[in-house]
């Protein structure tokens, strides 16, 4: 039983040197999400409350504010994303989404990517580890255990883009054409692609401090910098510059390791080094256990962090979170699933473990462990659900919130 006569719910702050202060009752933002939103986030907000209470006796809650956004705010309020959202999360610090909607090739802009560009959340952080017993295309799928830093801000998801016969992309196919020497179709669609120094180089260091932290070996920088030189490639020289100029007597690079120290990684030393994209999509099948961090722009981000997801079983088991340097927002990985809205029937992992993540970021890892370890024991005793009861012989399939339940009886 939860003991409400914890302390007032309250905000939690920045201190000075950039970590929280987190009270005994804080508050904290959700946005339930679209489509089967209303079916996984009640799921998830009933694990998290009972991990807290069973990790500290009922003297910490968490005093739980609705946001407005999406679907749901547009019907009730006129707007998908109102300012007043954004501000509320900015001035709470941390909040947690569900799935949001977003129409494909025309229509509303992204809410993910807006949440993520407004509040300047440019790190897109995605750990990846497997969960035993889910089945898995993987013959070691124990191997894996990664964490994917996606820089969130600039590369194509800028949306700086132009519509193929537009008087906009007309004037820059004229200016391309006529003072840079390229030979662009008049009716050509122009998308512009910025990646800068600045949003690269705190992106890796994040990536760098997180593996210092976490007592993690090495940070992989991926990129295709040796097509796009200028931009990826940037991204590459500008996340080594990073480490040599932000974290000196903590990292080496991949050449030092083996020029210096015979391939052998000095104790307590991260190891800095980068692969090209589609070489990388490759190793992390065949050798898994050399990558612990990676590092990456955005669209590459995109592609590896979902890739990885599907060798340990998919995205309804993996979490993720964006986190900038003031605020931060927690979220399922997958899309909506219309189809399965209100059905009670879909998986809630993706989210009750980005909610563990949420805890750790708090401070309050003693219930973050309690909800893996319960979730691990629920889907090892076969009780899941339906997406995973008929890849796994002997399962017991259950509905959304039956899930729930039996984790909060794990801990």
């Amino acid at each position: 039983m939860i003991n409400m006569e914890t302390s007032q719910p309250q905000k939690i702050t920045l201190k000075a040197d950039g970590t929280l202060d987190v009270p005994e009752t804080p508050i904290i933002p959700f946005i339930e999400g679209d489509g089967i939103g209303r079916d996984i986030w009640p799921a998830t907000r009933l694990v998290l409350d009972k991990a807290i209470d069973a990790a500290y006796g009922g003297r910490r809650r968490i005093e739980w504010l609705e946001l407005l956004v999406g679907e749901k705010g547009f019907h009730e309020t006129g707007e998908w994303l109102s300012e007043e959202a954004l501000a509320t999360i900015q001035d709470h610090v941390v909040a947690i989404k569900g799935p949001m909607t977003t129409p494909i090739g025309t229509g509303i802009r992204s809410l993910n990517v807006a949440i993520r560009q407004k509040l300047d959340l440019y790190a897109c952080v995605r750990p990846v580890r497997y969960i035993h017993p889910v089945p898995s295309p993987m013959k070691s799928p124990e191997k894996i255990d990664m964490v994917v830093f996606r820089e969130n801000t600039e590369d194509l998801y800028a949306g700086i883009e132009w519509q193929a016969g537009s008087d906009e992309a007309r004037k820059v196919i004229d200016f391309l054409n006529s003072q840079m020497g390229t030979e662009l179709s008049a009716m050509t669609g122009i998308g512009i692609k910025p990646i800068s120094e600045k949003n690269t180089k705190r992106l890796v260091a994040m990536a760098i401090a997180y593996a210092i932290e976490q007592g993690r070996s090495s940070v992989t920088l991926m990129h295709k910098g040796n097509i796009m030189k200028f931009t990826e490639g940037a991204f590459s020289r500008w996340g080594y510059e990073a480490a040599r100029e932000q974290f000196p007597g903590q990292t080496l690079t991949e050449a030092e390791l083996y020029d210096k120290h015979g391939g052998q990684r000095p104790e307590g030393k991260v190891v800095i080094k980068d692969r090209i994209a589609d070489m990388l999509f490759q190793q992390v099948l065949l050798r898994p256990d050399e990558f612990d961090v990676i590092a990456t722009p955005n669209l590459n981000g995109d592609y590896i962090s979902d890739a990885l997801a599907a060798q340990v079983g998919g995205l309804g088991m993996a979490p993720g979170a964006n986190i900038g340097d003031t605020c931060a927002v927690f979220e399922a990985t997958h899309g909506t699933a219309p189809k399965y809205a209100g059905l009670d029937k879909v998986n809630p992992s993706s989210l009750i473990l980005s909610g563990a993540m949420m805890l750790d970021h708090m401070g309050w890892k003693e219930a973050a462990d309690k909800v893996r370890a319960a979730l691990q024991a629920t889907v090892k005793d076969g009780i899941v659900t339906y997406d995973l009861a008929r890849q796994i012989q002997g399962a017991k399939e259950v509905k959304c919130s039956a899930f729930a339940k039996a984790i909060t009886e794990h801990l």
